[in-house]
Formats: structure tokens, sequence, C-alpha cells
């Protein structure tokens, strides 16, 4: 690890009540049992002034920086309070003095290198001044041997303990790091595809701009030859709306940038739902009466919309049933939306991309509506999800919230 987090403050927190709670037990046998000669007043003075730390710190370390200072100067308090009361009490000959050790092992998995040397070196010297100045032990109702083998024995069950419990703390603390870690990095490698896909889309709107200006005008001119054809004339007004439809969406792709400034064109449910009939009109849409055809909707949502109906539009067409259910509502200021296909839905074959929405083998896609989808859903904060439907068919849904306007956040 490179620096602490809060997780091991707080795991340095529950260790130290720990050693509160054993000084005090082994403070209290050592007189009472066992008959030693303690110093009380130094003693139970560094047993307060661990207390009193942690509780401090206890307060504090939600807002604590968790850099490795920080955690140094943490164990650098523990190191002190050790030997001040391993040098109250037998000095080198105390048993507990290899608690110096579980310092530096805490320090060497969460610390920094330089920073678990400067807690090493603490504790070389922490141990080496209770030795030199520590006081020796004196009465009891034991000899000096026995003594140190009960108390090398209570150590080695206080040291287990302590190893233990922080291991698993640290182990459980690494484990949550590295799953954020593959999510971060999966979702960069995602957005690359996706960046890389819009500066394609975005030279190849640059050459497509012209000719489709040319074939606006030559739709116009033919329009105004055609006479009084009222079926030729539909047909070319129907034409003329699509290559308005993708004069629009070839301006959007030549000025990425746009989408990514406040004050963005935004656009209804219904003109979204409008121009997917436009363009496949042989498909039959069914939805909810009371959908929110009003709603104002980011154009990364109206794109999501639309992808997911023409990918359950070209499931249904691929089984023989070209029909598409939808159902958008508003609830506690977020909108729930699902749509069903009538395709092959889930099978063996769909285990890499759940859902016959996202399989473009089936629907000779292009294979990036899923990555396009998830990463809307993503930067609106909304969840998506796939589901297979009764019968036959998938079901696709999604949740965004949205803003006090009834707008998307």
């Amino acid at each position: 690890m490179n620096s602490p987090d809060t997780s091991f403050l707080r795991t340095l927190c529950s260790l130290r009540w720990l050693a509160t709670a054993g000084q005090a037990t082994t403070i209290l046998v050592a007189t009472w049992l066992l008959g030693l000669e303690l110093p009380h007043v130094p003693l139970w003075a560094g047993v307060s002034v661990l207390a009193l730390f942690n509780l401090y710190v206890q307060l504090r370390v939600r807002d604590s920086d968790p850099a490795p200072v920080t955690a140094f100067g943490h164990i650098l308090v523990d190191v002190t309070v050790l030997t001040w009361m391993v040098g109250w009490s037998g000095g080198i000959a105390n048993p507990f003095g290899s608690l110096f050790l579980i310092l530096i092992a805490l320090a060497a998995l969460a610390l920094p290198l330089r920073w678990t040397h400067a807690v090493a070196a603490a504790c070389v010297a922490g141990y080496a001044l209770s030795a030199v100045f520590g006081l020796p032990l004196k009465g009891g109702h034991f000899d000096s041997m026995s003594l140190h083998l009960w108390g090398a024995a209570a150590n080695f069950l206080l040291s287990s303990v302590v190893v233990l419990v922080f291991s698993t703390r640290l182990a459980a603390a690494l484990r949550e790091r590295e799953n954020q870690l593959a999510l971060l990095r999966e979702r960069f490698v995602r957005n690359e595809g996706i960046v890389a896909l819009a500066t394609h889309a975005a030279s190849v709107a640059h050459e497509l701009n012209t000719p489709l200006a040319t074939m606006t005008l030559l739709t116009d001119d033919i329009a105004e030859q055609c006479g009084g054809d009222p079926e030729m004339r539909d047909d070319l007004e129907t034409l003329r709306e699509l290559l308005v439809q993708c004069r629009e969406r070839v301006l959007a792709l030549a000025a990425p940038a746009e989408g990514a400034r406040p004050g963005r064109k935004r656009a209804s449910i219904g003109h979204v739902l409008e121009q997917w009939r436009l363009v496949r009109p042989t498909i039959k849409l069914q939805r909810n009466p009371d959908a929110p055809l009003q709603l104002q909707l980011d154009p990364g949502i109206g794109h999501l919309l639309q992808v997911l109906l023409n990918n359950a539009a070209d499931a249904g067409e691929h089984a023989g049933r070209p029909q598409v259910d939808l159902d958008l509502r508003l609830q506690d200021g977020q909108l729930f939306g699902e749509v069903r296909d009538y395709g092959p839905g889930f099978n063996a074959g769909d285990a890499a991309l759940p859902g016959t929405l996202f399989n473009s083998g089936k629907a000779g896609g292009m294979g990036v509506g899923l990555a396009l989808s998830h990463a809307t859903i993503e930067r609106l904060h909304g969840e998506l999800w796939m589901r297979p439907a009764e019968g036959q068919g998938a079901r696709v849904g999604f949740r965004l919230p949205l803003d006090n306007s009834g707008t998307n956040a």
C-alpha cells in the first residue's frame, strides 16, 4: 500500500482499546493475584494517557488526513506509551516487551517503506530505553522464571489476537480496494473505446454533412416537380424528415463537445419516440398510456432510449415478431423505464452479454450499445438491469434520478 486510509486508523483505534484494557487487566492481576510491587501512579497514568488519546482520535478519525505521517504519529504515541509501561514494569525482563514487534508488523503492512523504517527505529529505541532504564520487578508470590514463562504465554495469546484482528480487517480493506481498482480499470478501458468511437464518428460526420445537404436540396426539387401526386409528395416529405433527422445527428456528432456544456438542447420523450417511429415504421410500439411524454430529457438519455428500442426491435425482427413494449413512469423524483423485446431471449450463448438486447450476433448490431448505455447511466448516477421476459424475449430496465425541475440531473 502506498498510503494508509481511514480504515487503518480505525483499526489502530480498535487495537488501542484492546491494549488499554489489556494493560489495565495486567496491572490488576500482577498486583492482586501475583503480589508484585508495581508503581501504580506511573502505570495508571500511562493507561489513562493512552485511553484519552484514543478517545480523541476516535472522535477525529473521520476528519483525519490518512497520510503516512498521520499514521506514523499515531503509532509513535503507541510506541511511547509502551516504552513507558514496559520501563516501569520490569524493563527487558518484562515478556510484554515483544509487543514492539506488533507495532512494526502493523507499520510494514500499512505504511510506505521509509515510514515503516521510521516506526522500526522508534520501536528499537523504545525497547532499548526500557531495557536500560527499566525498573526490576519486586516481590510476588512466584519466582522470576515462573513469572516470565506465564507472561510469555499471555503475551503470545495477546499477540495472536492482535494479529488476527488486524490481518482480517486489513485483508478485507485490501480486497475492497482491489475491487474498486478493477472497476475503475474496466471503466477506463470502456471509456477509452467510447472516446475513440466518438472521435471517429466526428470525422465521419464532417464527410457526411455535404452529401446530406445535397440530398435534401434534391428532395425539395423532386417535390416541386412531382406535381399533384399526393402519394409521391407524402413519400418525399417522409424522406425529407429522415434527411433532416440525419443532418441533425451528423451535426451533433461533428461537435461532440456540445453535449458537455450546460444549456444543451433537450428533447421530450414524445419527440424522441416520434423520431424513432420515423426511422422504424415497421415496428409495432406499445407503451403505457400514462407515460410522461412531455418530460424533457438529457440528450444522452434520448440516445439511450433509442438504442434500447432499436436493439429490442432488431431482436424481435430476428425472431419474426417486430414488436416492442415500452413502459415509462415517474416515481419519487426518478424516471423508471423498461423495454421488452420478443426476441430469442436468454440462452447459454448469452453468458458474456446477458440479454438479447445487447447481443450483436443476433441483432446484427455494432456491439457498442451496452457500453454506451452503461456509460450514460453511470454519468447520470442511474441504474441499468436486464431480466428475462415471460414467455419469450428479454426486458431491459433503467432508473434515472431527476432534478427539481423534472429534468435529468
